[in-house]
């Protein structure tokens, strides 16, 4: 039997996802990286990933204006890293430094690679979609990195952006 509940309820009970982060070169000449939760495999030949980011981010515009970026899978022992980029502007800091995060150059973009991430696709960007209060960015992945030894995945698992690995 079902009942009917607004949309935040329902949305609530969705199961844990995934949250990535997202890396461009903002206008300062930062590596600015942003927490997201809207995440999506859209193509395979060529390959190409989605995310989306609010309108009124100031990531938004690095995104845009370098016109290429980096997606990386954050692994489980970067959940503090992760929250930080969600909740600090790079307006007003350098997050990659205050995270004190160890990174890598990527190989074909202007860009740095996660390095203790589960994986970092290095994309371009290809296209946008506005939609509500989101722009959806399609990244066209030019190259692919992952962990040398396999580490256990960031994941979403309720309310308030908990995050860890998922159990098991």
């Amino acid at each position: 039997m079902l009942k009917l509940v607004p949309y935040s309820k329902a949305f609530a009970a969705r199961p844990p996802r995934e949250v990535v982060i997202g890396i461009a070169k903002d206008v300062q000449g930062k590596y600015n990286p942003i927490a997201l939760g809207m995440f999506s495999h859209m193509a395979n030949a060529p390959p190409v990933l989605a995310i989306s980011i609010a309108k009124e981010q100031y990531s938004l515009q690095a995104f845009r204006l370098s016109k290429e970026f980096v997606i990386a899978l954050p692994a489980e022992t970067q959940a503090d890293e992760t929250m930080l980029y969600g909740t600090k502007s790079g307006r007003d800091c350098d997050k990659l430094a205050l995270a004190a995060a160890k990174t890598l150059p990527a190989t074909t973009i202007d860009c740095v690679l996660l390095a203790e991430a589960a994986a970092n696709y290095e994309c371009k960007l290809i296209a946008e979609l506005p939609v509500g209060g989101h722009v959806v960015l399609f990244g066209e992945v030019l190259a692919a990195h992952v962990a040398e030894e396999p580490v256990r995945r960031l994941y979403i698992l309720g309310p308030g952006y908990r995050m860890g690995p998922l159990p098991g």
